[in-house]
């Protein structure tokens, strides 16, 4: 397979630039942070790789009290959790595109069974905008829209947009670096780069190699 995964800072880059898979040719791309650098890249992806699959992988915040530091989140679909275009009826045909975007099944079916019995990886949705969600208000306003949201972050819904547009398949792989409704969030964010992204990595890596 023709693995592309895309990844928006540095950090995520570089624990993810060594890996070697003999199976599928892998194209390792950092689009920056936000919905309009992670498009582009997204695009440029797919016109001049053309693969069998794309991946966002990266930090997320936790928007759940099931979610912890560290846990790992598969998102089984994604939106927007700031796109209002009014009061739609049917957003797919009024707009061109599903608020709902489901992730490849085949995919998250073999991140299931890998996973099984772990307590630290979650399947859901997860909600996208450009925002960095740091208060409990900002976190509840999109808790009322999406009761349903595990994580939040910046870039995995325009992927999976692009992605769906594109016909290309898609998920996205995301550990929770940040729950903002804790009173000491910044603190959390600042410690969470020693050690925990390599987990991601690793789910990353495993799911790739099952696949």
């Amino acid at each position: 397979m023709r693995i592309g995964i895309i990844v928006a800072m540095d950090k995520e880059f570089e624990l993810l630039q060594g890996m070697h898979l003999p199976q599928h040719e892998v194209f390792l791309v950092k689009s920056g942070i936000g919905k309009v650098n992670a498009a582009i890249a997204a695009i440029n992806l797919i016109n001049q790789h053309h693969p069998d699959l794309v991946i966002n992988s990266g930090v997320a915040g936790g928007i759940d009290t099931c979610l912890t530091i560290a846990d790992l989140v598969i998102g089984t679909q994604t939106c927007y959790h700031d796109f209002y275009a009014g009061d739609v009826s049917d957003h797919l045909k009024e707009l061109g595109f599903d608020q709902f975007i489901a992730a490849d099944n085949h995919v998250v079916q073999v991140a299931k069974q890998i996973t099984a019995g772990r307590d630290d990886v979650k399947f859901g949705l997860g909600c996208t905008g450009d925002q960095f969600i740091t208060t409990k208000e900002a976190l509840f306003q999109i808790k009322n829209k999406f009761a349903e949201a595990l994580f939040v972050d910046m870039e995995s819904n325009a992927i999976a947009h692009v992605c769906a547009k594109m016909q290309v398949p898609f998920v996205a792989l995301r550990i929770i670096s940040d729950t903002p409704w804790v009173d000491n969030h910044a603190e959390q964010y600042a410690t969470f780069w020693s050690d925990a992204p390599k987990k991601n990595f690793e789910l990353v890596k495993t799911i790739l190699e099952s696949l």
